[in-house]
């Protein structure tokens, strides 16, 4: 079928991801190293869509001022969630806009056109499309039992038992009885969800099909996540391993490991190592003799004279000074009231923090935005937004 419009879901914060979206929503963090929501325009636009909605909702000012009202010469229709009720209730605020089968896709995962053209083309007399993607493990996502003609019998949010299921990748088209389910669904502490809706749709004896796809996807729930995002752009950019900005400044003495890519006006200095599996965003100084190695570096970062980045994650101004060292995973990271081990993430390093040089990271030190780490400190765990930390 020949689907040209879709609808984004991009209104939510993140909260897994804090402190890195303290002054944005999810889908605006860096990955390799354009925003999760502009690679997801990108597959969109790439697989035919035409025309796009996005649904915006914490701190939509970013999204809004980021891409305007078109992008690729597609024109971007903003719609407000102004209370953040569930991705279903997202749906309902752009319920105008499902006149038609329609795509609909999270703006804060990675997907390739692949899938969208998949389920797209897939799509016949159902209610409802899924795309799937095999994965071993769907405990923490949503699971669906499907027969062997494709028709949907069972969707499980984080199933724990031994059936085969199948990863639902969050990329749908629905038909507009959509809107009325999700309406007619229970919510679940004032939250709608849309596989609630799919629910309600099987439960109607509405058809319900999906696909199996081959296409990549990878969410990003954690941030080590946004190190894998990065590995798997690397992996898909057709042999391309290095893009360098013609406008940044490489010294002559400076190294670099492929693949990587290097954003506008960056400079690395003299004895600098910069790879592999690195992304420089706009305007950023690795100064002489510093290194850094899979790390996801943003915009307007300055990385001081010796300095070691390993299995990094900043957000934008940071200032890593002279000698300091984030010496790379493993290590354990307490999100909320969980403690995940063995995670590959040296450290993140919220938007505007500074460092005065001579500080160690430990593996897994999560820092939040505006903190300043004094000279020669040692840190490791979370450090909220705006500490001060001394030796």
């Amino acid at each position: 079928m020949d689907i040209k419009s879709a609808i984004v879901l991009a209104a939510g914060e993140g909260q897994r991801l804090r402190p890195l979206t303290t002054n944005r929503p999810k889908p605006m963090l860096s990955a390799g190293p354009k925003p999760i929501l502009e690679h997801v325009f990108d597959e969109l636009i790439d697989a035919g869509i035409t025309d796009i909605t996005v649904i915006v909702g914490y701190q939509r000012n970013r999204v809004q001022s980021y891409f305007g009202s078109t992008y690729r010469n597609v024109p971007l229709t903003y719609v407000i969630q102004d209370k953040q009720l569930g991705s279903g209730h997202a749906l309902l605020v752009a319920e105008s806009k499902i006149t038609e089968p329609t795509v609909v896709v999270y703006g804060d995962q990675l997907i390739d056109k692949q899938i969208i053209r998949d389920v797209a083309t897939h799509h016949d007399s159902a209610s409802a499309t899924l795309g799937l993607v095999h994965q071993s493990d769907v405990t923490k996502y949503g699971g669906v039992l499907r027969t062997d003609d494709g028709s949907v019998t069972e969707i499980i949010e984080n199933p724990h038992d031994d059936r085969n299921y199948h990863l639902n990748a969050g990329v749908y088209v629905f038909e507009p009885e959509i809107v009325d389910a999700i309406r007619t669904t229970d919510s679940h502490a004032g939250e709608y969800s849309l596989v609630d809706g799919l629910a309600t749709l099987l439960e109607n004896g509405a058809t319900v099909q999906s696909v199996v796809s081959d296409g990549i996807w990878v969410d990003a729930t954690y941030p080590w996540d946004l190190l894998e995002i990065a590995d798997d752009l690397f992996e898909t950019r057709n042999g391309v391993e290095s893009q360098i900005a013609p406008s940044a400044s490489v010294h002559d003495d400076a190294t670099i490991i492929e693949p990587i890519i290097v954003e506008p006006d960056c400079v690395i200095g003299p004895g600098a190592v910069v790879g592999p599996s690195v992304c420089l965003g706009e305007n950023v100084t690795v100064e002489a003799n510093a290194t850094v190695r899979h790390s996801v570096i943003d915009a307007d970062t300055r990385i001081g004279t010796n300095a070691t980045l390993i299995d990094c994650v900043t957000g934008r101004g940071v200032h890593v000074g002279p000698a300091s060292t984030v010496v790379g995973g493993p290590g354990d990271i307490e999100v909320g009231n969980r403690v995940h081990r063995n995670k590959q993430l040296g450290a993140v390093l919220a938007d505007r923090v500074r460092d005065e040089g001579g500080v160690t990271y430990r593996p897994g030190t999560i820092v939040g935005a505006d903190a300043i780490i004094h000279a020669g400190s040692t840190v490791g765990g979370t450090i909220e937004n705006d500490i001060e930390v001394r030796a």
